[in-house]
């Protein structure tokens, strides 16, 4: 794998791990009995944490890479026959 290819394959990871991760530990207002403010969406979270969220996303997926790596390197899976 190339500095290249390995850079693509983190981020597609990453991206992936990130939009599973994202809705995990949302609430909506009206779930915690708190009132909409004017210019707010209905369902739009009290607190998404997304800082968090990519730090976890990023621990996560730097694990997958590793393994993808090594998938990779070792030639354990090919599509070439």
């Amino acid at each position: 794998m190339t500095w290249f290819s390995g850079i693509v394959v983190f981020v597609i990871i990453w991206w992936v791990v990130f939009f599973a991760v994202l809705p995990v530990g949302v609430r909506a207002p009206h779930e915690l009995g708190e009132e909409v403010g004017p210019g707010h969406a209905d369902g739009a979270p009290v607190r998404p944490r997304l800082w968090l969220k990519a730090g976890v996303t990023t621990l996560a997926a730097s694990v997958l890479w590793v393994a993808a790596f090594v998938v990779i390197d070792r030639d354990l899976f090919s599509f070439r026959p």
